[in-house]
């Protein structure tokens, strides 16, 4: 048996191997050699000349992961209290979307923010407008929202719908108001959906490249298109954009370090 189980997992470990280990070990060869394979920091010590864009996509990619929980939440809630019929349909919407091409959406959004698009057609009908909403910070981060709240919803839901009724309506019998309940009930035993939603939108926002390009114009550069460009574009330069790929990876653990450990934090709290 202990054999059989060995051998199942070998197509794994041959896959892990070949698709996630050889890339990390390429990216971090690039990331510190140059086009002679010498040794080199050099392309380390460059990227903070685009200190900036890293700022700027951390920034949106939060405010969009703040905007996905404030709408996932209830969104959630009220799908995981509905009745069963109720439930699939509206997870069956909340999915809907991602059954669609990713740039099909992004050019959706297009038509619809455009100087002459439905929404600025709209709002001239009645007097208003026209607005400047496509090539913006805003339109990226309503992109963001847009392609991955599903991401929120999901996990949110999956924990929530665990949550037996009786809990609330005890904290309810005991005279608790929906904020105390909310605070005291729903958000800590939902705190595993919430980390969960928060790192699966967070992650894809900050490395996000086709967005910011198609609905942020050429003056909302963010780190994936950096990446982007050092590997496909004019400015060709594998090793500066391993570089950026490996600091953007640090990132990345880092900020999943900090969520991971806000539900240790809430577990022991419980425990407590």
């Amino acid at each position: 048996m202990l054999n059989n189980k060995k051998s199942s997992s070998i197509p794994y470990i041959i896959w892990s191997i070949a698709f996630v280990i050889v890339p990390l070990v390429l990216v971090l060869v690039f990331a510190f050699t140059n086009k002679h394979g010498e040794f080199t920091f050099s392309n380390i010590e460059k990227i903070g000349t685009y200190a900036d864009i890293f700022v700027k996509s951390i920034n949106l990619a939060i405010i969009a992961t703040i905007i996905c929980f404030l709408i996932g939440y209830p969104l959630a809630f009220i799908i995981s209290r509905a009745n069963n019929l109720s439930q699939k349909n509206l997870l069956l919407l909340v999915m809907l979307p991602m059954w669609m091409n990713f740039l099909l959406r992004t050019y959706g959004w297009m038509t619809l923010l455009e100087n002459e698009g439905i929404i600025n057609k709209v709002l001239g009908f009645i007097g208003l407008g026209p607005f400047e909403m496509i090539n913006t910070q805003g339109a990226v981060v309503l992109g963001m929202v847009y392609n991955y709240l599903p991401f929120m919803v999901l996990p949110l839901y999956s924990i929530m719908v665990k949550i037996d009724r009786s809990v609330i309506e005890a904290a309810q019998d005991l005279g608790a108001n929906w904020l105390q309940i909310l605070g005291r009930v729903l958000l800590p035993l939902s705190m595993p959906g919430i980390i969960s939603g928060l790192t699966m939108v967070l992650v894809p926002s900050i490395s996000t490249f086709i967005i910011s390009k198609m609905l942020g114009g050429g003056s909302n550069m963010l780190i994936g298109d950096l990446i982007e460009s050092q590997f496909l574009g004019g400015s060709y330069n594998p090793y500066l954009g391993s570089a950026i790929s490996l600091i953007l990876m640090i990132i990345m653990l880092l900020i999943m370090g900090v969520i991971n450990s806000l539900e240790d934090d809430e577990m022991e709290g419980m425990l407590v």
